[in-house]
């Protein structure tokens, strides 16, 4: 037994050397070193280089209701939430004013210019009109019809039965002044040019599929759905009519 234990020792400087060697291998480069205070100690008594490394602080860049724990966040919450809705409002009147900014100056692009506007409007000398007779003129590339009345003219058409109408409308819906049918001379059935003084009641008549008007422009034969269009106008004095 006791020589046993001696032939032992002499393994000691073997095991050392055998201990030193495993300890290479699995920590290449590591020392025996005894471990700095609060550093962590790898197996074997060797300190590791990345327990070196401070946890960065990053109490300057928070906010100042935030950085105790132990205080409630409630208040913070509201504060945020109360910034949250302040900027939303505010983003969304900005964006509905810029919106209709936008939208006003699209549309005043597209409206008409100052020339154009003005041959919107014709000025017609009522005296040029004979009575009985109706004249043609252009107005906004359309035929537009003056009739001057005679007075058998304007009692035949105040006269008439509503009931027996297509597009009921009275004669008087129709004029300012009793005396003067305006009106445009497009045919309502497909756009046609109706010839005046014409037709099986005296008034317009439309020769392309035979739709007859009478001296109030209101359709009473043929295939035209309704009477023909009264555009705006007023008279700027007896002898002068603005149209448009």
């Amino acid at each position: 037994m006791l020589s046993t234990a001696a032939r032992s020792g002499a393994l000691t400087p073997y095991l050392q050397a055998t201990k030193h060697t495993v300890k290479s291998r699995v920590f290449p480069g590591a020392k025996e070193l005894v471990p700095a205070a609060g550093k962590t100690e790898a197996p074997g008594g060797i300190g590791l280089v990345h327990t070196d490394i401070k946890i960065p602080d990053f109490t300057e860049y928070r906010r100042p209701e935030v950085i105790d724990a132990k205080k409630s966040s409630q208040d913070s919450s509201e504060a945020r939430r109360a910034f949250s809705y302040l900027v939303t409002g505010a983003t969304t009147v900005v964006g509905v004013y810029a919106a209709k900014t936008a939208v006003t100056q699209f549309v005043s692009s597209m409206s008409a210019s100052a020339d154009v506007l003005a041959l919107s409007k014709i000025e017609i000398k009522l005296s040029d009109i004979p009575e009985g007779k109706n004249m043609t003129f252009k107005w906004r590339g359309k035929p537009l019809f003056v009739r001057h009345r005679t007075e058998k003219e304007i009692a035949t058409e105040e006269a008439v039965n509503m009931a027996e109408l297509r597009d009921p409308q009275h004669d008087k819906d129709r004029v300012v002044n009793p005396k003067w049918v305006i009106v445009l001379g497009v045919c309502t059935h497909l756009g046609c040019v109706p010839i005046a003084n014409a037709g099986d009641f005296g008034g317009y008549y439309c020769p392309c599929h035979g739709s007859h008007y009478d001296a109030s422009g209101r359709i009473r034969k043929g295939p035209a759905p309704s009477n023909l269009e009264v555009p705006y106008y007023e008279f700027a004095d007896d002898d002068t009519v603005i149209v448009g």
